[in-house]
């Protein structure tokens, strides 16, 4: 059974919100996890995907391109039955998610962003776990 337009759209717009989350918490949970002696904070992988998913905005803001996640929620709304609202938390999401301000701002604010989690990167530097050797 295929999904519709409108809840495929819906589910692309909470993966957003996952993603947005994700990268709020790798911001907060990073230097509190060095304080509190938090092991994952360290872990190479996350921390990589992190830093990737916060390069990937950025440089997208800085070619003036919208997220290509908002791009394919947009299309699929588009192809949605008209007759059909967006669900309500569709409506609350896209008030969180998308602020009505200039795109260089946006920009500007994810490259500082980017700088912050490189500037982590060497304050908290992760470590890539060595592979047990079963015997």
């Amino acid at each position: 059974m295929a999904l519709s337009p409108g809840v495929a759209a819906t589910l692309i717009l909470f993966i957003h919100l996952a993603i947005v989350a994700f990268n709020v918490f790798g911001l907060v949970a990073i230097p509190l996890g060095k304080w509190l002696r938090w092991n994952f904070v360290r872990d190479f992988w996350w921390r990589f995907v992190h830093v990737l998913t916060l390069a990937v905005v950025a440089l997208q803001a800085v070619l003036g391109r919208a997220c290509f996640l908002t791009i394919w929620e947009n299309a699929l709304r588009a192809n949605a039955d008209a007759a059909a609202p967006a669900p309500m938390i569709a409506t609350w999401i896209n008030g969180l998610l998308y602020w009505p301000l200039p795109l260089w701002l946006f920009a500007a604010g994810y490259l500082g962003v980017l700088l912050y989690a490189l500037l982590l990167w060497r304050w908290v530097p992760p470590r890539v776990r060595a592979a047990r050797v079963s015997a």
